[in-house]
Parts: structure tokens; sequence; C-alpha cells
């Protein structure tokens, strides 16, 4: 079942036995305190891991710069969904050196290739990270609603281990990646 941000928030509000809301426009605490934290869990909870769900790839459009670049140096804007780098590369393969500057990455390459965490509709959460999700925000929300500290502290370690099992499950969702080329063991002989 696909929910909204409204049926998370009003679901960990149920948590904490708060009042359910139906609109972060509410003329109730539950809807502020819910209006003000849910985008920044949000985002959070997506940057936090390399979820598969999540994942995205684009090429880059290069941008102009003001700033001076090193030769063979470019700068390309960050899609406006970005949240989170999972990697860059060019058509010769990974870059190896690279660094986020005001929504661009600057690297030396002439098009880049940007593998990243997108942010995304809720509607389209696996239902492993709504849970987490939804534990998540009920533990945020505990003690603005409730200012009970020790229920707060009991969710936020029922939080912690709902984002662990969100991570296996997410894991799980395809083949795992093989060790390449590794010194180390070809140094044995």
């Amino acid at each position: 079942m696909a929910l909204s941000d409204i049926a998370l928030c009003a679901r960990a509000l149920v948590m904490i036995g708060a009042a359910p809301i139906v609109s972060f426009e509410d003329d109730t605490a539950e809807a502020e305190v819910a209006g003000m934290l849910y985008p920044a869990i949000r985002d959070g909870m997506l940057a936090a891991y390399p979820w598969r769900f999540a994942a995205r790839g684009a090429w880059l459009a290069r941008r102009e710069s003001e700033e001076v670049l090193g030769a063979g140096e470019g700068m390309f804007v960050l899609p406006g969904d970005f949240i989170r780098l999972l990697s860059l590369e060019t058509e010769g393969g990974a870059v190896p050196e690279f660094e986020l500057v005001q929504g661009a990455v600057r690297c030396a390459a002439d098009r880049a290739y940007l593998r990243y965490v997108g942010r995304m509709a809720e509607g389209a959460f696996p239902a492993f990270f709504d849970l987490a999700l939804i534990t998540r925000l009920a533990a945020e929300f505990c003690v603005p609603l409730t200012e009970s500290t020790s229920r707060a502290e009991y969710l936020f370690k029922r939080a912690e281990d709902q984002f662990r099992s969100a991570r296996l499950a997410d894991a799980q969702q395809s083949t795992p990646r093989a060790i390449g080329d590794f010194t180390l063991i070809g140094a044995r002989g």
C-alpha cells in the first residue's frame, strides 16, 4: 500500500498516542511538528544509506563557472532531486577525484555520469522503508508532543532496529557485487 507524506506522519503520531493529522495545515501541534520535521527526516533517512530503490543515474549538464578551474576540470550541475552521491563516472570509468560545490560537482572530466540517491514520491517507497521512516518519525515527534524522554529513547532504539532491517531488505534486492581485482589476494600467488 502506497502511503503519502500525511499518512506516514499520521501513523507515526498514532505510535506515540497523539491524534493523527489529515493535513500539514491543520491547526494542531501535531500538524505543526510534523510539517516542520518531516521533510528533513525523510531526506536524512534517504541520505543515510545507498538505497537501491532510490538510486538513479544521469549524465550531468556542464555548468559555466566563474571560478578558475584546473586544466581539464569541469563543473557539472547536480540534479534537482539529488540527495547523496553514490559514484561519478566518465566513459573511461570511475572519476578518482571530485568535489561537491554549491549544487555542482567539480572533476577532471569532459562529461560526467552521476549515480545518486534521489528524492522521490512517498508512494514509491517500499514497505520496509515506510516502516523504518514511520518509526523514526515517531521517535522524533515524541519529545515535542509528549515530553516523554524515556518513550523517545525507546522509540529511537526501535527506529535503529527498523533501519537495520530496512537496509538488509534493500541490500537483498539485487545480486551482490563481486570483488574485482584485489591486490592482496593476487599477491599470495
